[in-house]
């Protein structure tokens, strides 16, 4: 956390070696010749201006290394939506805050230590692994430094680091202040309770009319008809088109020859294979197998992995001379002979045979001719939106362009999103789920742009109108409603019954009342953990029992998500004294401080900015990003 704390003061440097970028000139050095007195500067620091050059140059840096952590370069637009932009521009501005009270300290790194550093940068390295500085200013001069300028930064990267680790590092808290957190986040609790189920308020009295209408009413969405959608669609499916395409014996044939092997696969069997170095050896060992020893035992003494001996799924040819000859004349499960192999004698084993696919042009010649149609009919259907949208272009109407374009029109008076007519049947729509949601996408009144579904078919939709949705008569609903609204009653009447008894429990100090009220026994809790799920008490209601002070009583929902508890909190207790000599507290102790300390650096960059003061010249960073906003 202490790492990431920091990363404003420090990541600018380091990010300049993990990409070892070439950066462009093009915004860089040579303005203000031109310019004369033009404010270039995208942002102001008490008095210290941040140039637009030295953010470019920080900014590609940053572009350059997140587009290599995406694993694909990351364009201007994407990198603004990620605020990558700003989160720069802050980085240096806490930068440059925290480098004028580096200033006013007077602290500085001597050049034996910037030496040192600048030469232990792996990036600078040689061939022999020694500091090169012809590679050195390479790097630097393409980053867009020259060596002054370089050793300047790290010298002042240095000093800003030795300024916060000074703040942050070894924070002791003091005992005080770490016993009272660790005894809040250790405190425990134990609680009785008495559990409130819906039976305690009885059976509701049934609604009016009115009063069912009204809820009705006020719970639209859950007793309205869907909306409706009166449209038009011109459609042309690669189905509709296939039986009219022609395809000839020689392209059919052509096919064939091209997925040959698709339909000619001879047989393979997946073998496996131990070498020996002589016949002599891979008999001793074929009579060993006879005997009771299995092939991969075989292969286990001989100091052999799986896959060692493996040779996958192989055909005939695969293997080749004898090899072939002998596995391909094995029933699966079978060793064969010595063979000789290519480094002396092999035994064989067939593990599985797939058998040969062997499948003629009068056999596929059917599946071939579907494909062909299809594939044509795909391209054609490409050809009709053209000849729909050229004939829009031209001022035809939907229905005018489909019938130019040889589309078919279709007409559905009411659609809703689910497909369904006002009498709950399916509507004549395409099967394709997309055709719907481009459906109650369009605007009303507007012929869509042609599109095209996954199964290659092509649609344009025009919405003539919209039925909004409408309140269902109380006859047609009645039964919902009233299943509905008994179980909203019951919710609050129950909710309110609670909150009296918790109301009664607190005023008597006591559960024991409201327990002989409801019929129900006062349960006594185990011991509660502050933030610890416990299987009796909701996260929710847990939170409630370790706000409240020792003696009230809480409520909150049960596990059952249907029933209340009531709790009353009848003891808290803290760790003992002598905890403080256990080293889990010393532990806890040293955590904390370093989480304060890691939060300091930051605090102390806010408190930098505010004392400096700063402004961001909105145009200048515009103009920068290339963007108008």
């Amino acid at each position: 956390m202490l790492q990431k704390m920091r990363g404003f003061a420090q990541s600018w440097v380091a990010s300049i070696f993990l990409g070892l970028l070439a950066l462009s000139f093009g915004v860089w050095g040579i303005a203000d010749i031109f310019r004369g007195d033009v404010d270039t500067s995208v942002a102001t620091v008490g008095g210290i201006k941040i140039e637009q050059a030295d953010f470019q140059r920080e900014y590609s840096t940053e572009l350059k290394n997140e587009s290599t952590r995406a694993g694909t370069p990351l364009t201007p637009s994407e990198a603004r939506a990620m605020g990558l932009p700003q989160d720069v521009l802050q980085r240096m501005i806490s930068r440059t805050a925290i480098d004028l009270v580096v200033q006013k300290l007077g602290l500085t790194a001597t050049d034996s230590d910037v030496a040192s550093q600048i030469r232990e940068l792996p990036a600078f390295e040689g061939p022999n692994g020694d500091f090169d500085h012809q590679r050195f200013l390479q790097i630097i001069t393409a980053s867009g430094f020259t060596e002054q300028s370089f050793i300047a930064a790290v010298r002042a990267d240095t000093a800003r680091t030795q300024l916060l680790t000074a703040t942050s590092d070894g924070l002791q808290v003091p005992n005080g202040y770490a016993r009272a957190i660790f005894d809040y986040l250790n405190e425990a609790r134990a609680v009785s309770y008495v559990t409130v189920a819906p039976s305690a308020i009885g059976p509701v009295t049934p609604p009016s009319d009115s009063e069912l209408e009204a809820f009705i009413k006020a719970h639209p969405q859950n007793f309205s008809t869907p909306a409706f959608r009166e449209l038009t669609y011109a459609e042309m499916t690669p189905e509709s088109l296939a039986p009219g395409i022609k395809v000839t014996q020689r392209q059919l044939h052509s096919e064939y020859e091209l997925n040959l092997n698709k339909y000619q696969v001879p047989e393979k069997r997946t073998v496996e294979q131990i070498t020996f170095p002589d016949e002599k050896s891979a008999a001793a060992a074929a009579k060993r197998l006879g005997k009771g020893l299995s092939f991969g035992d075989l292969a286990t003494a001989r100091g052999l992995k799986s896959s060692d001996i493996d040779l996958g799924s192989v055909s005939e040819k695969d293997l080749g001379g004898a090899r072939g000859k002998a596995a391909f004349s094995l029933k699966p499960g079978q060793v064969s002979q010595p063979v000789k192999g290519t480094f002396g004698y092999v035994l064989l084993k067939v593990t599985a045979i797939t058998p040969a696919i062997n499948k003629s042009f009068d056999e596929v010649k059917p599946e071939l001719l579907a494909q062909a149609r299809q594939q044509l009919a795909n391209e054609k259907v490409g050809d009709i939106i053209n000849k729909f949208e050229d004939a829009q272009a031209s001022g035809d109407t939907l229905e005018e362009a489909a019938r130019a374009a040889g589309m078919q029109l279709v007409h559905i008076k009411a659609v809703d999103s689910q497909g369904l007519t006002p009498d709950g049947s399916k509507a004549a729509l395409p099967a394709s789920p997309q055709f719907l949601t481009q459906a109650f996408r369009a605007e009303v009144g507007v012929v869509g742009d042609p599109f095209q579904t996954s199964d290659g078919s092509a649609y344009v939709i025009k919405v003539s109108g919209i039925e909004p949705p409408k309140l269902k008569p109380l006859a047609q609903v009645r039964k919902t409603a009233l299943h509905d609204w008994t179980i909203v009653k019951t919710d609050a009447d129950l909710l309110a019954k609670v909150t009296s008894l918790t109301a009664t429990a607190n005023h008597d100090g006591s559960l024991g009342p409201i327990a002989k009220a409801l019929k129900v026994t006062v349960v006594h809790s185990p011991g509660l953990q502050r933030g610890q799920a416990s299987a009796l008490f909701p996260a929710r209601l847990l939170s409630a029992i370790f706000s409240a002070p020792p003696g009230s009583a809480v409520m909150g929902n049960a596990a059952d998500g249907k029933s209340f508890i009531i709790a009353r909190i009848t003891g808290v207790a803290h760790p003992p004294p002598f905890v403080q000599k256990m080293p889990q507290y010393a532990e806890f102790k040293n955590q904390l401080g370093q989480q304060i300390g890691a939060d300091i650096p930051s605090l102390f960059a806010q408190a930098a900015r505010v004392h400096a003061g700063v402004s961001i010249n909105q145009q200048n960073l515009r103009t920068v990003m290339g963007t108008g906003s």
